[in-house]
C-alpha cells in the first residue's frame, strides 16, 4: 500500500506522527477532510504544520494556517491569503505545481535536504504533504509539515544548493 511505503519513507518521527493521524482521520474515506482533523491529535506538531484551501474553478490555493516555525520562515500570516501572495518572494512555481500534484492525481509527497532558501538562509529538513477532500472522496485541499533547522550564511557541504528531493507516492 502506498500510505505505507510513504509512511516509512519518513525519516521524522513528527512527520511519521502527522502521517498517522490523517490515516485515523479519514476513517474509511479515501481522504479525510479539513473538518476531520484534531488538533489535539497533533498539538506537538502545530508549529511546524501548514495547510491550504483548493480552488478547482481558480486552480488557486487560499491559506488555511501555518504554524509559528513556518510563519517565522514565510515571514507573514497565510490565513485567508492566496498562495501566490504568501510565495511572491519564494519559488511560487515550483510550489504551486507541487501542490497542485498534491490534490490532482491526489498523492502523497515527501521532500528532504534543502527545504528552503531565502537569502543567506538554508533551511535543512523534511517536508510532507498529503490530500484532504471534505467530501472523503475529491481531493479540495492539502495539509503538510515541514521539520527543519537553518543554517545561515553558505549552505551545508553535503547539500546541492537549492535541491529539496522530492519523492512521491501515488494515493491508492
Amino acid at each position: 500500500m502506498s500510505l505505507e511505503r510513504f509512511e516509512h519513507s519518513i525519516e521524522s518521527l513528527a512527520l511519521r506522527n502527522v502521517v498517522r493521524h490523517w490515516a485515523e482521520a479519514r476513517g474509511g474515506r479515501r481522504m479525510p477532510g479539513w473538518d476531520n482533523l484534531n488538533p489535539a491529535a497533533i498539538k506537538a506538531q502545530l508549529a511546524i504544520i501548514w495547510s491550504w484551501r483548493f480552488d478547482p474553478v481558480s486552480r488557486q490555493f487560499i491559506g488555511r494556517l501555518a504554524g509559528e516555525r513556518i510563519e517565522s520562515v514565510l515571514g507573514m500570516s497565510v490565513r485567508g491569503t492566496p498562495m501566490s501572495e504568501v510565495f511572491a518572494r519564494h519559488d511560487y512555481a515550483m510550489a504551486l505545481a507541487r501542490h497542485t500534484r498534491v490534490v490532482t492525481e491526489p498523492a502523497f509527497y515527501r521532500g528532504h535536504g534543502l527545504v528552503f532558501r531565502h537569502l543567506d538562509r538554508f533551511d535543512i529538513g523534511e517536508r510532507i504533504i498529503l490530500p484532504l477532500a471534505d467530501d472523503g472522496e475529491h481531493a479540495d485541499g492539502i495539509i503538510g509539515a515541514t521539520e527543519f533547522h537553518s543554517n545561515y550564511g553558505t549552505p551545508p557541504k553535503d547539500v546541492e544548493r537549492g535541491a529539496e528531493i522530492e519523492e512521491w507516492f501515488t494515493l491508492a
